[in-house]
């Protein structure tokens, strides 16, 4: 192997490193300097992030196995942001007292799900896919259930472990008919032979089945809001954001590259599952005073606004998703860091509890209101941008009604992001939540989230950027 083969893998191989660097810093360092390898990690990962937005030419590995290309390096390269935001806003959990001897194993576990998800990326097979999918779940679960503390932290780790079980089982069913039929597991060779007989479909189906427990779709979304509430807040805003955001990507490559050849099947499905995505978690977010699971429940019908993206079959549609995510991960971890922020300080983190916010923090209170405005799309901020061109890509391939029935329930979404800024702004409250400053590092975090919220949406190379990848890339799609 040359170092211009390890260039092809620079960024799983610097994760790797980093996660080996923890694990010795662990074995040498005692007591409460361990604090310190936090903010080493974060240091490094900064570096590590910004060297992947050096240009690297694409090339493949391991006989095809592994495959990188200007697309799957930017969405790397938007995993990683998120991950990033995600070390700044764990640091206080870190530092709490029972928290500080498991940092290493928290990090560590981290960094191994991010490994996982870039083999996903860039897997070139269903083999390759699979392993990183398994890489990526399982130390996710771990993390799931990490504070052993926590009254629904063992509930939340034991329904992601079976929910994540079960589905990878039926995404493993459907792999096992996609290769009895082929004879491959390559994904070219899959999509030049994958045709339309029912054996196929019906793996098709059950891999359709796996991926909606990754994204929660309708009706595979039933273990989401309990994780999401035992979970801890920073664990719970990387589930949302750099899991989900994985899991999209992956699909809709999958769905372009190897089962183009079922466009008409696979659209006549999403179509059913953002029509019941979107409703159901619109219907269920409404009734939630928990702002874990309400921003759970406002995740799953975000879902489904995304299958619209996708619906497009085209690079408008695909730039649209890549674009929408990158939006997506700096709006849910800003509302994911306020919530955060407020529950290490208070341990509140239900919506009544937010009344009178404003008089007493209105810096956190005006942040969570522009993550609420941007996840509503309301207008300037870059969530407007992000759900008009997933609108936009439904309407050109002519789903009318569908773009009309997401319009509708965008407006339902109103009231209920709206009742977290009348609660923080207008509701009276004798005993609001005091004054408190919060840490540098969660205002860092902050800060970079609120400032993607705004500038994403108006720098209009970024929308160009992904946009001319993303025809490349579908140069080579089987559409």
């Amino acid at each position: 192997m040359s170092f211009s083969d390890l260039l092809l893998m620079r960024q799983e191989l610097m994760l790797i490193l980093l996660a080996l660097t923890i694990l010795m810093l662990d074995i040498s360092i005692s007591g409460n300097r361990r604090f310190a390898i936090n903010r080493l990690t974060i240091l490094l990962f900064a570096v590590i992030t910004l060297v992947g937005f050096i240009p690297a030419p694409p090339g493949e590995l391991f006989g095809g196995m592994y495959r990188t290309d200007d697309l799957s390096a930017a969405m790397k390269n938007v995993l990683n942001i998120g991950m990033l935001i995600v070390l700044l806003q764990s640091e206080r959990w870190i530092r709490l007292e029972n928290n500080l001897e498991k940092a290493s194993e928290y990090l560590i576990l981290l960094l191994s799900t991010l490994v996982g998800m870039d083999f996903m990326i860039s897997s070139g097979d269903f083999l390759m896919f699979y392993i990183g999918l398994e890489l990526a779940t399982i130390p996710a679960t771990a993390l799931a259930a990490i504070d052993r503390t926590s009254p629904n932290g063992a509930e939340a780790g034991i329904k992601f472990i079976f929910s994540s079980a079960l589905s990878s089982g039926i995404l493993l069913f459907g792999i096992s008919f996609i290769y009895g039929t082929t004879g491959s597991v390559y994904f070219t060779d899959v999509g030049l032979s994958f045709g339309s007989s029912s054996i196929q479909i019906l793996g098709f189906i059950f891999f359709i089945a796996g991926m909606g427990f990754k994204i929660s779709l309708v009706p595979f979304h039933l273990w989401t809001a309990d994780v999401y509430e035992g979970s801890p807040v920073n664990i719970t805003g990387y589930l949302s954001v750099v899991s989900k955001g994985a899991a999209v990507f992956i699909l809709v490559m999958l769905l372009y590259k190897v089962f183009g050849m079922l466009e008409k099947t696979w659209e006549d499905i999403l179509y059913i599952l953002s029509v019941s995505t979107m409703t159901i978690g619109n219907l269920f977010a409404i009734r939630q005073n928990n702002l874990k699971r309400f921003l759970a429940f406002s995740s799953i019908a975000q879902a489904g606004f995304i299958m619209l993206g996708i619906m497009g079959a085209d690079g408008a549609g695909l730039t649209a998703v890549i674009y929408f995510l990158l939006i997506y991960v700096f709006t849910n971890l800003a509302a994911f860091g306020v919530v955060s922020a407020i529950y290490f300080e208070t341990g509140q983190e239900t919506i009544p509890s937010y009344n009178g916010l404003y008089r007493t923090n209105p810096l956190l209170s005006l942040t969570m209101m522009l993550a609420l405005f941007s996840l509503a799309g309301i207008p300037p901020v870059a969530g407007f941008f992000g759900k008009f061109f997933l609108f936009a890509a439904a309407a050109s391939k002519g789903y009318y009604i569908l773009v009309l029935i997401a319009v509708l329930n965008a407006t339902v979404s109103l009231y209920y992001y709206l009742r977290v800024v009348k609660a923080m702004f207008i509701d009276k409250n004798d005993n609001p939540i005091p004054y408190f400053k919060s840490d540098p590092v969660t205002r860092l975090s902050l800060l970079i989230c609120i400032l993607g919220v705004f500038f994403t949406g108006f720098f209009g190379f970024i929308y160009e950027y992904f946009f001319g990848i993303s025809m490349e890339f579908l140069k080579f799609a089987h559409l």
